[in-house]
Parts: structure tokens; C-alpha cells; sequence
């Protein structure tokens, strides 16, 4: 298996980074929606709070994903936008 920052990673434990960024995204989306654009409308304290800790939430966990994938790819030795490919289809949602 290959390891990220001394920690074994599988596959699917790429898919389950790439699912929970993903999932954040769309929270930050929803707030946006709820809230209005950051800089277009006054919002207040509260919000802006949850709307910041959303989004630091959504890019730390993108930044997770990017770096383990990069570290999958390299110790696997296969081409990184493979792997990154691979991923998002593996953690999109499934149409019931």
C-alpha cells in the first residue's frame, strides 16, 4: 500500500478524501446560496463565521485530497491524473 506522510493509503481511502471535499464544496455552495455572494451582500457575524469555517474546511480537505492522490500516484507509479480521473468517477454519486 502506498504510504502518505508515513500513514498506508488504499484506493478506497481516496475515494473517501475525494467524497468528504466534495461534500464540503456543497456546503459552501448551499451557504453561498443562503447567504448570498461574500462580497455582494452584508452578511452578518454569524454567518460569515460558518461561511469562512465552511470554506478553510472545504480547501483543507481539497488540499488532503490533492496531496494524497499525488503521493498514491508517485508510489504507485502511474500517471497522477489517472489516478486523480479514477477517483472522482469511483466517489461520484451513484443515480439510484
Amino acid at each position: 500500500m502506498p504510504k502518505v506522510g508515513g500513514v498506508a493509503h488504499t484506493f478506497e481511502e481516496l475515494v473517501a478524501k475525494r467524497r468528504a471535499a466534495d461534500a464540503a464544496h456543497r456546503t459552501v455552495g448551499e451557504l453561498r446560496d443562503a447567504y448570498g455572494p461574500p462580497a455582494g451582500r452584508q452578511m452578518t457575524g454569524v454567518q460569515s463565521g460558518t461561511y469562512e469555517t465552511a470554506l478553510r474546511a472545504w480547501r483543507d480537505l481539497d488540499r488532503e485530497v490533492q496531496s494524497a492522490v499525488s503521493e498514491y500516484a508517485k508510489e504507485t507509479g502511474r500517471s497522477r491524473a489517472d489516478i486523480e480521473a479514477e477517483v472522482a468517477r469511483a466517489a461520484a454519486p451513484q443515480d439510484s
